[in-house]
């Protein structure tokens, strides 16, 4: 008994900062760079990003001039293609899918942390409205009325479930480097 008591609160007290280095409290997330002809699709992303972080809570996201780490990147690569055919070879779904460039930097010891491509896809249908258009829009194998968070203009949710599945490839490095 008395082992498991030592045992049982110390597993209470884990969390999943607990692996990144203890001097890193803070992330910076500046304006990524561009490298594509899709107007906005920076701020987007970089503001898709700074909500998931914001939401996840492991790293208090500050301004650059007051971060211990920052997140900085390129969009690299947006593709927008047919991803699904119906019986009579029409299209019935497309892919939006973003590739990214990131870094996460250590500003305190000045060092890269992690250096990687990150690769994000949504889906949407062609009927405009992603609520009807019978498609699984952010994978989650829920599909129209049974999804209550599919909504809104088609390529713009697919962005931002692109945009959200590249912020969770992120964290889970973020901690699970350390």
């Amino acid at each position: 008994m008395g082992i498991i008591s030592l045992i049982l609160p110390s597993c209470m007290f884990y969390s999943m900062a607990g692996s990144i280095p203890s001097h890193i409290k803070t992330i910076a997330i500046p304006l990524l760079e561009n490298e594509t002809a899709e107007f906005g699709v920076a701020e987007d992303i970089t503001d898709g990003l700074i909500q998931e972080f914001t939401l996840e809570n492991i790293l208090r996201v500050v301004s650059i001039n007051s971060a211990h780490s920052a997140l900085q990147g390129k969009v690299i690569k947006i593709t927008d293609a047919p991803h699904t055919f119906n019986q009579d070879e029409v299209v019935s779904e497309y892919r939006f899918t973003i590739t990214l460039n990131m870094e996460w930097n250590d500003l305190v010891k000045d060092e890269t942390l992690i250096s990687k491509k990150y690769t994000g896809w949504g889906a949407y249908g062609l009927s405009g409205d992603i609520s009807t258009d019978g498609v699984d829009n952010d994978g989650d194998g829920l599909i129209d009325e049974l999804d209550d968070d599919e909504f809104g203009e088609p390529r713009a949710f697919a962005t931002k479930v692109a945009v959200r599945k590249i912020a969770e490839d992120i964290l889970n490095d973020i901690v699970s480097t350390w």
